[in-house]
């Protein structure tokens, strides 16, 4: 607070856009709690299905991707049973274009909350991610079900025992890499409103330059470089090649999504720091 005349007073932030104050958001843990809570309550409810559309979207999706990409397309996936390779593929993209959507529009969806009360703003999309966790959570024993259903009839191709252990660090890049493009989006779209209209059309793009539906083994090497430059196509890749037992897995592009993720997330940190800032006489 400064004063520049005797009747004019100027209030000001005294936070530092390059301080993340990580204890103050360690204070406020059980405020992450609550928001966790609410995003997943409020996902569901006044439905008659409730929770089972965790489970429901991603069946529907594995359906038109069997129907259009595997049998009408013909598109080929490795030997894997069609519908566990794009429900592994959807489970997977679905935990981070959740993310980041959802993140994207931080400022605008808690714009209420934000203006009348103070707390780390941080809290908010750090809920949304762990709140999607327990989404992805759900999708995944989803998918391990329907991997016993094939077992039970002989198709003898899963080694998904070591899923366990690069599963966190998929979990990993894929949380901070939603994150970081959300944060940064969000932080954007308080001055460029065009932005929110067009993000859910770009990730719907981005999905398709991935391998959702198809396998990097059956593009074509010279646009292999142009597929792995989309950082999530290494972590759907290694999913699936931990979760099947198949020869796909690469560590070099593995290791350049979790850097290109935590830069995304560096850089998406220090714009929502510095938004949140001056973004109620903006928004």
């Amino acid at each position: 607070m400064s004063l520049r005349n005797e009747s004019d007073w100027v209030i000001e932030s005294q936070k530092k856009w390059l301080n993340f104050n990580l204890p103050e958001v360690w204070a406020y843990r059980d405020l992450l709690k609550l928001f966790v809570k609410r995003d997943f309550v409020s996902y569901y409810k006044q439905t008659i299905l409730g929770p089972l559309w965790f489970l429901i979207q991603p069946l529907l999706t594995t359906f038109v991707f069997t129907l259009v990409f595997g049998k009408i397309g013909g598109f080929k996936t490795d030997g894997i049973p069609q519908p566990l390779f794009f429900m592994a593929g959807i489970t997977a993209w679905n935990y981070f274009a959740d993310c980041l959507l959802k993140c994207s529009t931080v400022f605008k969806d808690n714009f209420g909350i934000f203006n009348k009360v103070y707390f780390p703003r941080i809290i908010v999309p750090f809920s949304i991610v762990c709140s999607n966790l327990i989404k992805f959570g759900f999708q995944f024993l989803l998918l391990i079900s329907m991997m016993f259903f094939y077992l039970k009839c002989n198709v003898d191709i899963f080694y998904f025992g070591k899923i366990l252990i690069i599963l966190p660090i998929l979990i990993f890049i894929m949380a901070i890499l939603g994150f970081g493009f959300g944060m940064l989006i969000s932080a954007m779209t308080t001055k460029y409103r065009d932005l929110a209209f067009i993000i859910s059309f770009v990730v719907q793009l981005m999905m398709f330059t991935t391998t959702v539906a198809f396998p990097l083994s059956s593009v074509q090497h010279q646009y292999h470089l142009i597929i792995l430059l989309n950082p999530m196509t290494a972590v759907i890749e290694t999913f699936r090649s931990f979760l099947f037992g198949t020869t796909n897995f690469n560590l070099v592009p593995l290791v350049y999504s979790l850097v290109v993720a935590i830069c995304i997330y560096i850089i998406g940190l220090l714009a929502f720091n510095k938004v949140e800032q001056s973004f109620v006489d903006t928004i």
